[in-house]
């Protein structure tokens, strides 16, 4: 009786988990000479617990880190490679510029407008999740120049922050 306990209560907590999305996801074409790239998009956790995005996998990039973008005491950004970032309970996050991003770091070939881009995200409790990311335009004028044209109704949306 206890086994089939456990086994309801994992396959459960597995069912609930298993329903945070990645959605609304992008990044821009490489200009000429880009040794990195950088993923956008909008993690969704509709359960009751917090989740984690622990990773992020890509095969164009020699390696794939979760960033974070700061401001210090003097108002200069920096960005820095974070363990985790935190999904909130019935809440989303924006990854987007100036933010939380996904960094594709030493790109083994540029990455191309109007291509789709296989990546996995790896969450601490819903697993993984395999989406296509679409490629757009480079942006005109620096990294900030471009926002994110499909998150901007999400960013006038009350999300909670991690």
């Amino acid at each position: 009786m206890i086994r089939l306990l456990t086994i309801l209560a994992v396959a459960l907590t597995t069912l609930g988990a298993a329903d945070i999305t990645v959605d609304q996801t992008w990044s821009r074409a490489s200009p000429p000479g880009a040794m990195n790239g950088a993923l956008f998009g909008v993690l969704t956790n509709p359960t009751a617990a917090e989740d984690r995005l622990v990773a992020a996998a890509c095969d164009i990039a020699g390696e794939v880190q979760l960033h974070t973008v700061e401001t210090d005491a003097n108002g200069v950004k920096a960005m820095r490679q974070v363990p985790h970032i935190a999904v909130p309970a019935t809440g989303a996050v924006v990854l987007k510029p100036g933010s939380f991003h996904v960094m594709l770091i030493g790109l083994k070939r540029p990455l191309v407008a109007g291509e789709k881009l296989p990546v996995t995200f790896t969450f601490s409790t819903a697993g993984t999740r395999v989406v296509q990311v679409p490629i757009g335009e480079t942006a005109a004028t620096g990294p900030m120049a471009e926002k994110c044209p499909l998150c901007e109704e999400k960013d006038k949306a009350a999300v909670k922050a991690p």
